[in-house]
């Protein structure tokens, strides 16, 4: 069985329900083979991301870059994974009150120096509160344990 990691900074219910979305898209009987985590950023560590086989990250907007919260993460896990994930999937989900780009950019920037491989564009749930971002939430998360089911990645 293969692990798929959700690292996700939800602050608040709007946050919480994409994160839960991402979770019941993951775990949809397309992926039967794919055990899905979630951890909050404080809460996660090197360990979580060598056991899983794939993560999607989940952050707020906060001033044009993620949130402290999974800044604190990298900055804890950063050294530890550094020459042992190289080519790890991962996706990236942002809620961003504005366009997004500085915390898309940050993240990307790990990603580049982790040589984390990117499945997918990152999802950025742009400006006031839209329903239809806990549908493109479940999207990414079927997707993507999908894929990692069918050993795509």
């Amino acid at each position: 069985m293969k692990t798929l990691l959700l690292i996700a900074h939800a602050p608040s219910d709007n946050t919480r329900r994409m994160a839960q979305a991402v979770l019941r898209g993951a775990e949809t009987q397309d992926a039967a083979g794919v055990r899905v985590l979630q951890r909050a950023p404080l809460d996660a560590g090197p360990q979580d991301v060598l056991d899983a086989d794939a993560v999607i990250l989940l952050t707020t907007e906060n001033l044009g870059y993620m949130s402290g919260a999974l800044k604190d993460f990298f900055d804890r896990s950063y050294y530890p994974l550094l020459e042992r994930t190289h080519g790890r999937p991962y996706a990236l989900c942002v809620r961003a009150g504005h366009d997004g780009t500085g915390t898309c950019r940050a993240v990307q920037s790990i990603m580049k120096g982790l040589k984390w491989r990117a499945i997918a564009e990152p999802l950025v749930c742009r400006g006031d509160w839209q329903d239809s971002f806990l549908q493109d939430c479940e999207g990414l998360g079927a997707l993507f344990a999908a894929s990692l089911d069918a050993g795509l990645f």
